[in-house]
């Protein structure tokens, strides 16, 4: 997939936080970023540990948290970018608190970009605890800075991370990926 923007655009893929593609019944595992032209200053991106982020959490809050789902809703992101008015994209529930396939440790699993409810509270309840999570989630004390340089290489576990793209490089042109 090849991301381009410049002076015209109006955002930039990945500039909220987010774990690839969890609108997907079954997201990817991994993903890998290749940027061949950057901007000469700006453009990092933000990775967060969703391990830490579970793990600082008190005990009363992760027993709140357990069996807890999530909506992770494509349509909300995918539309508005579409040409075609027929297509329909993927909406998915996943736990909450989600245990790694591998690791087997527990992590968070929610992101401010897909996810719009917690499928087993009222709308209230669900955004109060969606804005805490959020907030908790993309805390500094989580977060690792990636400075890109030509020709550089990501590769990421979206099962225990999030991530997002800095777009403080506007309006000169974007990163060009693969």
């Amino acid at each position: 997939m090849k991301i381009h923007g410049d002076a015209n655009s109006k955002h930039v893929a990945g500039e909220r936080w987010h774990s690839d593609l969890s609108c997907d019944a079954e997201p990817p595992m991994g993903s890998i970023l290749y940027l061949h032209t950057v901007p000469q200053v700006g453009g990092d991106t933000l990775w967060a540990n969703m391990y830490a982020a579970y793990d600082a959490l008190s005990p009363r809050m992760k027993a709140y948290l357990e069996g807890l789902t999530a909506e992770h809703n494509g349509e909300i992101i995918y539309r508005p970018i579409t040409k075609e008015p027929d297509r329909v994209f993927p909406i998915s529930s996943h736990p909450v608190v989600r245990v790694h396939p591998v690791t087997r440790r527990k992590c968070l699993y929610a992101n401010s970009q897909y996810v719009t409810k917690i499928n087993e509270l009222s709308a209230r309840e669900s955004r109060a605890i969606l804005d805490f999570l959020f907030d908790h989630c993309e805390q500094e004390r989580y977060q690792c800075r990636f400075r890109w340089s030509p020709h550089s290489i990501a590769f990421w576990d979206n099962r225990c991370s999030m991530h997002q793209a800095i777009w403080d490089y506007y309006p000169r042109r974007a990163p060009a990926t693969v």
